[in-house]
């Protein structure tokens, strides 16, 4: 996508040297970190991406860092985010390409029915969750007095 951010307001914080402003910095590479997990021929909503960073963010600013995906060494994979209907939303923002998105997932293997959708039931894509850990339960005072006095 082009390297172009959301437009800011007169009174935003000064932009970075990419045009970002400099509060969208880390959130916008928790979430390309999560982008670069998405497997070739797998897709995540916009939406998906906004609630796994605790549902603090909206799908419209995930949207915003996919258009402001930098152009390097990473290669992240932007055309793999869609919505929530399993369609592309890139057609209006890349009025120069408006397929590119499409083309590039079904160059991945990701099919597309006759109104332009991908069946999210077969290619949405979520990321493993974390073992949860176990957490010892400590005895209570009361019961360790309980069982040194029967000592």
């Amino acid at each position: 996508m082009p390297d172009t951010a959301p437009k800011k307001s007169k009174s935003s914080a000064r932009a970075s040297a990419d045009g970002r402003a400099p509060r969208y910095d880390a959130v916008f590479e928790k979430i390309y970190r999560i982008v670069l997990l998405i497997p070739r021929g797998r897709v995540m909503t916009y939406g998906q991406i906004a609630r796994l960073l605790g549902g603090r963010y909206s799908p419209r600013l995930v949207g915003w860092a996919m258009h402001a995906t930098p152009r390097d060494e990473r290669n992240i994979p932007w055309h793999r985010v869609i919505n929530s209907q399993g369609g592309i939303s890139t057609g209006k923002v890349l009025a120069h390409n408006p397929d590119l998105q499409k083309w590039m997932l079904e160059a991945e293997g990701v099919a597309f029915d006759d109104r332009d959708k991908c069946d999210l039931s077969v290619y949405q894509w979520s990321p493993p969750r974390p073992k949860a850990r176990v957490r010892l339960r400590r005895r209570s005072s009361k019961r360790q007095s309980r069982a040194t006095k029967k000592k």
